[in-house]
């Protein structure tokens, strides 16, 4: 447990939190929506820092970064908590977790330095925050992304994409890129099935982009529920105009999962679908995850060429020179190394 960072004191001892964007107003002895940072007597503290409940090493092609590093490996960690509560959540038993008390929290102990110590021992080129809202754990996180950009590492965020602009300012010097669910395009789908709102994560990935940290965007397409043309096409027009037609797309295929047992697994058509609605917008990195022998290769825009081959999560082929096509020359968008 620590105090915890971003957050306001207010009258009657309780606080704002300022750290994501539900801005929780937490009374005393009660927690925020994340249900991992608790207000004791007018201070807020995360009940989580540096409680660690996964790592390992990672392809970073699973994260999914395919414009950074590719082929390289990332050291993956994560702790309880979550500040959305998506009903199809992939790792429901850590991301939701929901304790009572403060001794029931699970993880083991793992302090900033020693991750860094792993991820180098590991021959990683980076630390993923990972598997869960990096967000909500986020005091442990910035202490760890600073000591591992000392060491020369690369930081990068898996995230729902909530994060407050003053929390972002805190991290972004040392985070150098994000992989960003945009779970659908409407308001009403991220209200009924995330427990959060579009508008508050379009901002988000705008603060990250004008910060100039590196974002790829993944969306798991949901039949019935954010598979329609109007939110396939929204999606990619949003990622075209606003963050540029070289912002990678991960478009994924869903599997019935936690509280979503009743829909069906994602149809090949569908993702086609999103595929077609990318290349319509004129986005020049589209790629299918889920999905065996899908869309997983990095073409040149500018002659066709493979510059980066791809068979599931791992790297068959690097034709990238100095950032650039190895056939043609051209500028190939990313971080190369």
């Amino acid at each position: 447990m620590s105090t915890a960072l971003v957050f306001e004191q207010l009258a009657d001892q309780s606080v704002r939190c300022g750290l994501c964007r539900h801005r929780c107003l937490i009374a005393n002895g009660k927690r925020g929506i994340c249900r991992v940072r608790e207000n004791r007597e007018g201070s807020l503290f995360s009940l989580v820092d540096g409680l660690v409940v996964a790592e390992q090493i990672d392809p970073i092609e699973k994260k999914p970064l395919f414009h950074l590093l590719p082929g390289s490996s990332s050291y993956s960690l994560a702790a309880v908590g979550c500040n959305f509560r998506c009903l199809h959540c992939q790792n429901a038993s850590i991301a939701q977790y929901d304790a009572h008390d403060t001794s029931a929290m699970p993880g083991h102990k793992l302090p900033p330095a020693e991750a860094v110590r792993r991820a180098l021992a590991g021959g990683c080129r980076s630390i993923a925050y990972t598997y869960t809202e990096p967000t909500v754990w986020f005091e442990y996180a910035l202490a760890t992304a600073n000591l591992a950009a000392d060491k020369g590492l690369y930081n990068l965020f898996v995230t729902n994409g909530y994060i407050t602009p003053e929390a972002l300012d805190m991290i972004a010097p040392v985070l150098h890129a994000a992989n960003i669910d945009l779970k659908g395009f409407s308001d009403d789908f991220y209200r009924r099935v995330c427990g959060a709102r579009l508008a508050e994560v379009l901002d988000c990935i705008r603060d990250y982009h004008r910060r100039g940290i590196w974002i790829e965007l993944t969306t798991l397409i949901i039949p019935g529920e954010n598979d329609d043309d109007v939110q396939l096409n929204g999606i990619a027009r949003f990622i075209a105009d606003e963050l540029g037609p070289d912002t990678p797309w991960h478009v994924s295929r869903f599997f019935p999962c936690h509280r979503m047992l009743d829909h069906p697994p994602t149809p090949l058509a569908a993702l086609e679908r999103a595929l077609e609605a990318g290349d319509r917008a004129g986005l020049r990195y589209v790629y299918e995850g889920n999905v065996a022998a899908g869309r997983e290769q990095t073409l040149c825009p500018h002659c066709g060429a493979v510059v980066v081959g791809r068979s599931g999560y791992t790297v068959t082929r690097i034709n990238v020179k100095d950032g650039s096509c190895g056939s043609c020359g051209k500028a190939i968008a990313g971080i190369w190394g």
